[in-house]
């Protein structure tokens, strides 16, 4: 009798969502690597390592075969003949589960500066009814809220406006998350984008009627210096926060250190001018809606199940924010 060889129906070959351990080596598996899922032990096992596989153990039952210990005269002593099956085939080639993937255009833009700027005019509307019982509604009704607490409203509106921009584009070639959540930080990524030329971060900036500049100080006896200032006032401080959300996305891939990760600061209803206007700050693109569309169509070497992966991989990384309930 022979021993039938181990089943593989129950492995499968996948993307872990999480780190493991092998369990034919031992070697440690991190998150996001190939590996084989045996779904009867519940182990995982390098694509490398053969598998484990019970080998045939061939018995003759010689009970049914005549031997006689006498051969025919001239007979040559040969050996009975058994039916012993052939090899086993190879196993089939195990099934691969593709990637999970999300809508080409993921989470709403604006949400959480929304929730944000709600969250402080509720604060300071429940304060000054408290603190002034007779006069409080007389005063919210004459006085409006405070800018830094207008700013979120602002800044929820601009987001919201280059989202809808983002899905318009949004397909196979283009695909958007919006409004991501840093963990372990207060702190959110307005938009990122990932097409055939890259990664893009983008942070939308709504400055009504300001213009963005790049001012130069410096260059001959002192170090030169690169500013950005909107509307007359200085907003380095934008670029250096871009480079701290740049710096994040890039630790997410620092396995594809090859794929490229661009910060963009876009600044809508802002007063470009006419010809030009657009510049690089630092590694940073300060652009307009309509340059920054230009940007994301520019060819590029990644196709559409890279794309897919990769926004997957950045969902993971920075998930999505998380909504007050209504």
């Amino acid at each position: 009798m022979v021993e039938e060889v181990a089943s593989v129906a129950d492995v499968k070959r996948m993307r872990l969502r999480y780190a493991g351990t092998c369990a034919r080596c031992g070697t440690a598996l991190a998150a996001g690597t190939t590996a084989d899922y045996d779904r009867a032990s519940k182990t995982v096992a390098c694509v490398e390592c053969p598998p484990s596989q019970v080998q045939p153990d061939v018995e003759a039952d010689l009970t049914d075969v005549e031997a006689d210990p006498t051969p025919a005269q001239g007979a040559e002593d040969t050996p009975p003949t058994l039916d012993v099956p052939a090899a086993n085939p190879a196993p089939a080639e195990l099934a691969t589960e593709p990637s999970p993937t999300l809508e080409a255009a993921d989470g709403q833009g604006g949400a959480s500066a929304a929730a944000e700027f709600q969250r402080r005019h509720d604060a300071r509307q429940e304060r000054v009814l408290t603190n002034h019982p007779r006069l409080g509604r007389f005063l919210l009704a004459v006085f409006d809220d405070p800018q830094s607490t207008r700013a979120w409203s602002v800044g929820a509106e601009g987001e919201r406006m280059l989202s809808e921009m983002l899905a318009s584009m949004a397909g196979e070639s283009l695909r958007v998350l919006n409004d991501r959540r840093i963990p372990r930080s207060r702190a959110n990524i307005d938009h990122l984008v990932v097409c055939p030329s890259g990664v893009f971060v983008v942070d939308a900036k709504r400055y009504r009627n300001a213009r963005p500049e790049l001012r130069v100080e410096g260059g001959l006896l002192r170090p030169r210096t690169e500013l950005l200032y909107v509307g007359g006032r200085d907003r380095t401080s934008l670029v250096a926060g871009m480079h701290k959300q740049v710096s994040l996305v890039r630790d997410a891939l620092a396995d594809q250190p090859e794929v490229r990760v661009q910060g963009v600061l876009c600044f809508i209803d802002a007063d470009w001018p006419v010809f030009g206007g657009s510049f690089t700050m630092n590694d940073v693109a300060v652009v307009w809606p309509k340059k920054l569309k230009a940007t994301l169509t520019a060819p590029g070497v990644m196709g559409p199940d890279q794309i897919a992966d990769l926004q997957w991989r950045l969902h993971e990384a920075f998930p999505r924010q998380k909504q007050a309930p209504a």
